[in-house]
Parts: structure tokens; sequence; C-alpha cells
């Protein structure tokens, strides 16, 4: 796996230019059409993480590498992109077109926290492909910020916030019924999204010297200050998993881009993730997938 591609790194990689507002700490908004990065010359996407937002409407058959998910889609999709997650899409025809817009977490800082939409969340679905219908209006919303881009309106950036929010309602629109946090208490809310928060600090693992530092539901509940019934109900309530289940599922999905995008050992993967020894590793491994890293790596290559 590569190492994480910076906004930098996007435009001088792909455009070999920098904007003039490209500034740390400032926000970002950009939209493009993928017709421009497309044909003989076109470069292939690496599988990594980007430290940018991105939501790409694909038109035509791929396929998507996200976490440690394969799909394939035979139409138009949608897909979004998050900072944590490492991913990649790969056209399955020669000619495909689309758009796709990119900004950074500041770009919403005082518009709502960007990152805690289901789209957005490790866990959450982050592809959906379109019906005929929906095509329309998803492609209405690239038009109107392609037009929204070129002009000089002193608010179209408050005008891409608005959009950016459309086509994330769009989508969840189109997932299948989940709990909602809402409708849990707030204290429950707020302490389950401090724990989300503090579980998913630890990621991603870029390299092998790096370890994660709380593992178990005794470990968060420490850091947050409380006591772990109370953690596990709060979680209990608005995600419908024990906090055991919650840590276990984000370890195991790094366990398996570990496994299929590096050419760590057994041993790092296992250090990297918290446990002292290989075997404790590998009996959890295979009691969450039902399979040994070793046989997981081997079927995904």
């Amino acid at each position: 796996m590569n190492k994480t591609e910076s906004i930098e790194d996007f435009y001088r990689n792909k455009l070999q230019w920098m904007p003039d507002n490209l500034k740390k700490g400032l926000g970002h908004f950009n939209v493009f059409k993928l017709d421009d990065f497309n044909g003989p010359q076109a470069k292939p996407m690496p599988y990594n993480r980007r430290d940018f937002f991105k939501i790409s409407f694909i038109l035509g058959g791929n396929r998507a590498h996200y976490a440690d998910k394969v799909v394939e889609t035979n139409g138009p999709t949608l897909l979004f992109a998050n900072p944590q997650i490492p991913y990649n899409w790969e056209p399955l025809q020669s000619i495909y077109s689309g758009h796709f817009c990119i900004f950074t977490e500041a770009f919403f800082t005082n518009f709502g926290n960007i990152k805690d939409y289901p789209v957005f969340q490790p866990g959450g679905t982050p592809l959906f492909q379109l019906t005929e219908d929906q095509i329309e209006p998803i492609r209405l919303i690239f038009l109107q910020m392609h037009e929204e881009m070129a002009s000089d309106f002193q608010y179209k950036y408050d005008v891409m916030r608005t959009l950016v929010l459309q086509l994330v309602h769009l989508a969840l629109k189109l997932q299948p019924a989940q709990i909602s946090v809402y409708e849990a208490s707030n204290a429950s809310t707020r302490i389950s999204s401090m724990f989300t928060e503090l579980l998913e600090r630890q990621f991603p693992i870029e390299s092998n010297g790096q370890q994660i530092a709380f593992r178990s539901p005794n470990d968060f509940a420490s850091q947050l200050a409380v006591h772990v019934n109370h953690l596990n109900r709060a979680l209990k309530e608005t995600t419908g998993k024990t906090t055991s289940q919650v840590i276990a599922d984000r370890v195991v999905q790094e366990a398996k881009m570990l496994l299929m995008h590096t050419n760590w050992n057994i041993g790092e993967i296992a250090w990297s993730l918290g446990f002292e020894e290989p075997p404790h590793f590998i009996n959890f491994f295979k009691k969450q997938v039902e399979l040994t890293p070793k046989t997981f790596r081997e079927s995904s290559n």
C-alpha cells in the first residue's frame, strides 16, 4: 500500500499545477470531469488513502477496491471516499465518463461535521449503483457545481457545501433503514461519538513501526472517564453492538487491508494491531473471519 496521497500530491501528479488558494489549514473544494482523466495516457489510480474527501459519479461499469472489499458494478455508480479508508477504482471498459469533487474536512468547518455522515464512516456503505431515474438528479448537481466554480459569485462555496450535502442525503435515502443514533439518548450519542473518534484516531496504520494504543473496552472506558458498563450500554443503544464487537470489527477491517495490500509478515501486522504475540492475533482473526491470516492473504491474492 502506498503512502497517503495529500491534496497537493493530487494536483501535482494529476494536473501538474497547484491552486493559489491551496494552503494548509484552510478549507479547499474543487470539481472535475472524469473525461479529462480518461484516454490511453491515463495513469491507473493507486490503491491508497487520501487526506481529503472525494465523491465520484462514474458512468460505466467499474471495479472498486474499498477497504477490505471489492465491488463490481455494471452501470452508473456513486462512490464516497474518506481519509480513513484506502481505495481505488478501475474502469471495466475503455471509455468512461462522469464527475468527481474533492474537499478537505476544513472546508466544512462551522458548517457541520461531514465525517459523521454514514457514507463517510469506515463501516458505512460508500458505493451505490444507480438506477436510470437516479442518474439525472445527480448529474444536475455536478453540473451546478461546475457552473458555480466558474462564476464570480461571492458565496459560491456556501453553495458548494449545500450541493455536497445534497449528494450525501440522496445517497442516504438509497441505504436500507438502520438504527438511527438520533433515536438514542443524547448522553449515549455523545459517548458513542467520543468512542468512535478515539477508535478511528488510531488508524490508518501506515508503517510497521506504528502500534494502536487502545484495544480493549476497558482501555477506551478509561480514556473516556466512564465505567465500561456505561460505555457498553451506550454503544449497544446507538449501534446495536457491544464495545468488544465494534472494536473487533474495526481491527479486523484494518487487518484485512494490511494482509491484502502490504508485504508485512504476520508478526508485524499482529504487533501493529496491539497483539503482543502472533498466535493471539491468529486466533482472534480466525474466530472473526473463519480463516487464518495466511489463508486469507493467499485467497485474496
